[in-house]
């Protein structure tokens, strides 16, 4: 799994990983599988953020003692490092106040119940709060691993043409880096 630490077009810094090769399937149980399709279903996310929580997520699952963040190599590695570092910080502080307050709202959604049907918000919510929280303990467990930040110069050359508002080169540039590190959907989370 590699992990990425680019910015987008708007000059905000996204961190997103490589999404794994297809699964071989292994049979689960009923209730896995109502949960797994749960999770499909009730994704709320947008794209871009759903990529940051998931990639934050596989930090829970990675097991390396350093793990590679590559980067554009713009900005020196010791403002690279220093620019991760309160980016962690950031996500940190807002996944605390997310998770305060989708707390606050799941008694309120609980009262959905008294309604006939599903109680969808709360299966809905509760399944943010699940996200979030994963989410936060993947920041931070990464927050105290040994980073290294190795370059990709596709993204160099992005970040390049986004400082030059260069929009006609955009999806060229993103389809070749979508094709040499295997990201799909990559546009989603850069440019649009």
């Amino acid at each position: 799994m590699e992990f990425y630490f680019v910015r987008d077009r708007q000059e905000k810094y996204r961190f997103f990983s490589s999404e794994p090769e297809k699964q071989i399937s292994i049979p689960v149980s009923r209730t896995k599988r109502a949960w797994e399709l749960a999770q499909k279903k009730l994704t709320l996310l947008p794209p871009r953020t759903l990529r940051q929580e998931q990639a934050f997520i596989h930090i829970l699952k990675s097991g390396d003692e350093t793990i590679s963040i590559r980067h554009s190599g713009l900005r020196s590695a010791k403002r690279t490092r220093l620019r991760f570092s309160l980016f962690l910080y950031k996500q940190r502080s807002k996944h605390i106040l997310i998770l305060i307050g989708e707390t606050l709202l799941l008694p309120l959604s609980g009262l959905a119940a008294l309604l006939p049907g599903p109680n969808v918000a709360f299966a809905a919510l509760a399944l943010l709060i699940l996200t979030h929280w994963r989410a936060f303990k993947g920041i931070n467990k990464l927050a105290h691993r040994k980073l290294d930040f190795p370059v990709a110069p596709l993204f160099a050359e992005w970040e390049r043409a986004c400082g030059r508002a260069q929009e006609d080169r955009y999806a060229e540039i993103l389809k070749r880096i979508e094709t040499e590190y295997r990201l799909s959907q990559i546009n989603k989370i850069l440019w649009r």
